[in-house]
């Protein structure tokens, strides 16, 4: 980890909300409630959960045996009870809850009541093959309505999902399998992304080949005919339901049962197995799809994410089910067939809240500002970002095609924080490229290695002081690495990110702590240099690295793709090198630019800069299996 990170963005721009937004907001008076939340924040919490159904109340709200916690103890609830029951129990009952569009167009819809049939029978279904309480089911499904019948299903009955995206290897599935001791596999035969049909199955059946404690595999036949099954062991998703009651009592669970699994990437060695619980990570997703959102009755709710990653789950399954909302969900890419597809699919269903990441948004910058405008985007209410540090070049622009008027709620989170952190409200004022004020509830801050508050504008690690609902409750089968997250900055959660707060308490994510250059004597963060390569007209995404340099420690070595129509020439590297300069100061310069057509990325969109620097450096990458390409 580095100490004192160097602050050399300067963004002054400041976007204020329009009366209308904050007439409209939930909470309009962010200062006041956050004040109150933080004073008590179990008081904040336990009246959050209250909005909420539970079996029997909590005798404590929370516990905190560092760094150990349970919330909500004594209480008995059911996440799955929450998204579906307490809803077909009212008017929602026919309110549409999801949308979903395939690549091909195709498109399935589920009102509240129709999916709670759906889940009965699989929760049934799962039962029968004597699928119990605390038992593990891997989910690798693609983006179908399937994948969240099953992982509802599961929490109905108490079982733990551990869905892993369908773009995974067999090698990288089977070790999640494993891991998990999972006794259930749920597949497709294919996906489809860009018009290729990805074959599924066989990677089911390279995987489960290791995999001792695997008894059924379920698959979902989406191609007629679809591939032979061998029965017993392998059922059609269509067949194993057929028959199914669609009534099944959720079952009550402790508030600390664990809900899911979710393995995220390490930098090195095995993939980490996070642990959420059905409670707390209930009242987390809960508060902040609510607030964050600002989400109101007739709001069409699309997030791009796969519920294969931790926004799928929180804010593409749970957090809009817990509030009552309609989700759209959409299978493939938002180029294909054409760059104007999530655009037309916005005007098509009358979208109000969208939640996309930076990588997403300056892919379609690629294309210019031509797609949005064939579509009409006016019933956009509220805009998202998630997954890296959003630039402000990207924002403006993400701001401007969508009308001028619509709040970006930049988010920061993480898949070990269950929920969102830090993150505008709809009535706060926005500076493009950063992620705000802590929400409601919790308490952040910018420190040194020793745990110290920074001043305004010092680059430090960001840390979130006290425990919140929503975080995991340790890593599967492995308490030590969890403890690494509270002990690393003593008493605080560190998350690994480096950042610096301005004079307003605003947070500005500067990136990985991994990834910091030290160049000279000053310790850079990635993402100011990459905001300002991407500043420059002809940009359209850059990475950065930092390389052993005899004389000034690392020198930084860029990696940049071009808009289309643009060429490469050494007049345009040079105009490049100028804007970093004019925008951070010659420090900030990159001594080498490679101009690429594409970044590693992982499937949820963060560029992996360590894979970029270790190949440049002839290294070991270490863990790649969330790698896109």
């Amino acid at each position: 980890m580095a100490d004192n990170i160097d602050t050399l963005l300067k963004e002054s721009r400041v976007y204020r909300p329009t009366p209308k937004t904050v007439s409209a907001a939930h909470i309009q008076d962010y200062e006041t409630a956050y004040k109150q939340s933080i004073a008590d924040p179990e008081a904040f919490w336990s009246g959050m959960a209250e909005e909420l159904e539970w079996f029997t109340p909590w005798k404590t709200v929370l516990e905190w045996n560092y760094p150990w916690a349970k919330w909500f103890v004594g209480a008995t609830c059911n996440i799955a009870y929450n998204c579906l029951d307490r809803h077909v129990a009212t008017w929602r009952k026919n309110k549409v809850a999801l949308i979903w569009v395939g690549e091909n167009d195709q498109e399935r819809i589920f009102t509240y009541a129709e999916l709670h049939r759906q889940v009965n029978r699989c929760a049934n279904a799962l039962k029968k093959l004597g699928i119990q309480k605390g038992d593990r089911v891997t989910i690798y499904l693609p983006k179908i309505p399937e994948q969240v019948v099953a992982m509802l299903a599961c929490a109905r009955i108490g079982a733990i999902h551990s869905v892993v995206y369908s773009g995974f290897s067999a090698p990288a599935l089977s070790s999640r399998i494993n891991d998990a001791e999972a006794k259930l596999v749920i597949t497709a035969d294919v996906g489809f992304d860009r018009g290729k049909i990805i074959n599924l199955k066989p990677v089911v059946d390279e995987a489960v080949k290791s995999c001792a404690t695997v008894e059924h595999v379920v698959v979902v036949r989406r191609q007629t005919p679809g591939p032979a099954l061998s029965a017993p062991k392998e059922i059609d998703w269509h067949d194993w339901l057929r028959h199914e009651t669609p009534h099944c009592a959720a079952e009550p669970l402790d508030a600390e049962a664990p809900l899911y699994i979710l393995y995220t990437s390490g930098t090195t060695g095995k993939p980490k197995g996070v642990v959420h619980v059905h409670g707390g990570y209930m009242v987390g997703t809960y508060a902040t799809t609510k607030y964050v959102f600002d989400l109101k009755d007739d709001d069409v709710y699309f997030c791009v994410a796969d519920p294969g990653w931790v926004t799928g789950h929180s804010y593409i399954v749970y957090g809009p089910l817990l509030n009552g909302a309609t989700i759209l969900t959409a299978e493939g890419k938002p180029d294909y067939p054409t760059p104007g597809r999530w655009w037309d699919l916005i005007e098509r269903y009358g979208v109000s809240i969208f939640y996309t990441t930076p990588t997403a948004i300056r892919l379609l910058m690629r294309y210019g500002e031509d797609w949005p405008k064939k579509s009409d985007l006016s019933t956009l209410r509220i805009l998202g970002s998630v997954g890296e540090p959003i630039n402000p070049e990207a924002w403006e622009w993400f701001h401007r095609v969508t009308g001028g008027d619509k709040p970006i709620m930049d988010t920061w989170w993480q898949t070990e924080t269950g929920s969102i952190l830090i993150t505008p409200l709809p009535s706060v004022p926005l500076k493009p490229g950063s992620a705000t004020r802590p929400f409601l509830g919790i308490e952040a801050d910018v420190v040194d290695r020793q745990g110290n508050s920074l001043p305004p504008n010092a680059g430090g690690f960001a840390v979130i002081k006290k425990p919140w609902p929503s975080m995991m409750r340790t890593i599967y089968k492995d308490p030590d690495r969890y403890k690494v997250y509270w002990t690393t900055i003593p008493n605080c959660y560190t998350a690994g990110d480096v950042c610096h707060k301005d004079a307003d308490g605003y947070m500005w994510f500067m990136g990985r702590a991994d990834d910091v250059i030290k160049v000279a004597g000053n310790r850079l963060g990635t993402a100011e240099v990459e905001s300002a390569l991407v500043s420059h007209q002809a940009v359209a995404e850059a990475a950065v690295i930092g390389k052993p340099h005899k004389t000034v420690g690392e020198s930084i070595k860029a990696f940049v793709i071009l808009k289309q129509g643009e060429k490469e020439t050494p007049e345009l590297i040079h105009s490049i090198k100028e804007q970093v300069k004019h925008e951070l100061g010659k420090i900030a310069v990159p001594a080498e630019i490679d101009i690429v057509t594409s970044l590693p990325k992982t499937r949820s969109g963060k560029i992996m800069r360590r894979v970029l620097k270790a190949k440049e450096l002839g290294q070991d990458p270490g863990d790649i299996s969330t790698i896109e390409e």
